[in-house]
């Protein structure tokens, strides 16, 4: 049961890295008022990036 817990749990924050990655031009200038928005999805993409790999290594090292 705690496994199958866990594999939602990575399943979900590989979704919301996959999120941040293809919407953070959409997700920034929703948040964000400042002129140099390049910088804040950049950074937005690299914290998706980060939350995919954490998500998916939880996914799956929970699956065996």
């Amino acid at each position: 049961m705690l496994q199958i817990i866990l594999i939602i749990i990575g399943m979900l924050i590989l979704l919301l890295g996959v999120i941040c990655i293809f919407d953070a031009r959409v997700i920034t200038k929703r948040l964000f008022g400042f002129g140099d928005q390049n910088e804040a999805s950049m950074g937005l993409k690299i914290v998706g990036f980060i939350l995919s790999i954490v998500g998916s290594l939880i996914a799956l090292f929970n699956i065996g």
